[in-house]
This record gives structure tokens, sequence and C-alpha cells, in this order.
């Protein structure tokens, strides 16, 4: 009698997480990361746009727990420290944010980090994407989180790059390009047009509440703006319109938006997670809790739909 051979057993599908780009709202990852961990869902790979890039790199490193700690105790001032203002390819810097960075957490190069991480950021003169998947973890998310305007690009490997919000907010197609058979994709950015323009937000932009600076609308742009004053900058076209800033983080939003859709429309996530961020501003920091636990409730949505397809590709 022929013995029945045994079933060969296919290994486990290789889960890949793209973070995706949204500035403050990017905090958001924490809370998407923590609720994964929880359902026992361990992504293999980690690509990350902008903000993404950073918390998946502190995340790949081990250093979430430290930076979760760290971003729960920012206030308002503590945010305004790290704003070193420039009149020279933006507005910000960006020194001190990366110099505390490379000091308090992960600052290797990326192929030495535990698990296979990629960041997405944006060649400035050839308007190509470009995918940061070696060299010092830190000189790659300096790179991708240069959103034009604000803060100053970043000189890599001879090229001047900014944020990777600007060709792939939400990085799929990397993750898919570095081996992932199932992609968890988080987007910041889904609700957000027509955020910035509500009505009274350009006068709380300009007049934010003094008594109480970590709970003001935006206060870190009207501080922006505050700076921008100092060096000399027209920030204002009159008493009825939009803020500078107001109207520069307005037009991030529509651009981040409609670059995510095309994209996404193209390389579509198998499982999209979508915190629900529209009332946290471009610059608000200081407001993480918020922020996390938005990212917490956006897995609990879609958890019967992630664990239905990784039933289906471990053949359960």
């Amino acid at each position: 009698m022929k013995s029945t051979p045994h079933p060969v057993s296919s290994p486990r599908p290789r889960i890949g997480l793209a973070l995706g780009g949204g500035s403050a709202r990017g905090w958001a990852h924490i809370g998407v990361i923590r609720a994964l961990r929880d359902a026992a869902v361990e992504p293999d790979i980690v690509c990350g746009t902008s903000i993404g890039a950073l918390v998946g790199a502190a995340y790949v490193d081990g250093d979430l727990d430290q930076l979760e700690t760290w971003v729960r105790s920012l206030r308002l001032q503590t945010v305004v420290s790290f704003l070193d203002f420039s009149l020279g390819g933006g507005l910000i810097k960006g020194d001190r944010l990366i110099e505390f960075f490379r000091s308090h957490f992960v600052d290797r190069d990326i192929r030495d980090l535990p698990r296979p991480f990629g960041a997405v950021a944006t060649d400035l003169h050839r308007g190509r994407e470009v995918w940061l998947r070696e060299g010092r973890v830190t000189d790659a998310v300096r790179a991708s989180i240069a959103l034009p305007g604000l803060f100053t690009p970043a000189r890599v490997d001879g090229r001047w790059l900014v944020d990777g919000g600007l060709v792939n907010p939400v990085p799929v197609s990397l993750c898919r390009a570095m081996g992932a058979d199932l992609v968890i994709a988080v987007d910041l950015n889904a609700d957000l047009l027509g955020r910035h323009l509500k009505a009274g937000q350009a006068r709380a932009l300009r007049q934010p509440d003094t008594a109480d600076p970590d709970t003001a609308t935006d206060g870190v742009m009207a501080r922006i703006q505050a700076g921008m004053a100092q060096l000399g900058i027209n920030h204002d076209a009159g008493p009825e319109a939009p803020a500078m800033l107001d109207v520069l983080a307005t037009s991030i939003n529509i651009m981040q938006v409609l670059i995510t859709r095309s994209r996404l429309a193209g390389e579509p996530a198998d499982v999209m997670v979508s915190p629900l961020l529209a009332d946290l501003g471009l610059m608000e920091f200081h407001r993480a809790s918020v922020a996390i636990d938005a990212g917490r409730r956006a897995v609990a949505a879609v958890l019967p739909q992630l664990q239905a397809r990784l039933d289906g590709l471990n053949g359960s």
C-alpha cells in the first residue's frame, strides 16, 4: 500500500505595513501598530513616507515604547523649541528635530535593522520617487519628512530630496517590491479636504488661545507665523483672507489626498486603515493622544477584513 504524502505547508505570508505621510497626524501610526500587535499581527516589512518613515524606523528598531512615551509628553512649547526658522529652501531647517531623533532613537544603517525597512522621498530636480533602503536611518527620515515650503530639502548622495508624499504618500508599491504578500496600508489623509478653511479657522490661527496654548487650534502654526513675522515675511493678505500657512496647509492636504487616491487606485493595498484625523492640524504634534487613539479605532474597524485576508492566504 502506498503511503499518502503529507501536504506540504506553504510558508507564512509576508506581511507588509505601509505607513503614510501626514505630518502630526502620523502619531496615529503608533496606535495602528499597537492595535495590530494586540491582534497578533506583526509585519515582516515596514515602509514609510514622511512621518510614516519616522515612526516606522523607530518601530523596526524596537524604539516604539520610547517614542510613544516621548510624543505623549510633548507640549506646544516643546514643539516650538524644535522649530529652527530659515529663509532658504523652507521655513524650518529641521536640524534640531533630527538631532534629537538621532541622539534618542535609532541611528544606524538601514541594512542593519532587525527587519526590512524602506523610506520614500522625492528627487527635487528630477521629480522622481526615491526608495531609501540603505544608508543612515536618520538621513532617510530627514529626507522623507522634508515637506516643501515648510522643511528645507535634504542632501543625500548628491541629490536634493524632499517629502515622499509628493509622489507616493502611502508606499504600498515599495512594500510589494520588498516582497510583501499582503500589504496593510495606513492613509492619514482620507478625510482632510475642507478641514483648514472651515468658518473661523483663519481667525483662530491668527489669534491663538493664549490662556491655554496646548489646546489652541493649530497653535504651532500660529507660532510659526509669529516667527515669520520676526523674519520680516508678510504672511497675511488682509482681515478676511486665510493666513499664509493656512493656505499652505490646505494646499498640502489637497495635494496629498488626490495623489493618494491616484496611487492607491493603481496599486491598491490588501487592507486599508484610515484613521479619522480631520480635526488634527498639520503641526499639532503635541496632540499625540488624539492621533494614537484614532489609529487604534481604525484598526478595530478593519480587523475582520484583515483576519479574513490572512486566513485566505494561510489556506484556512
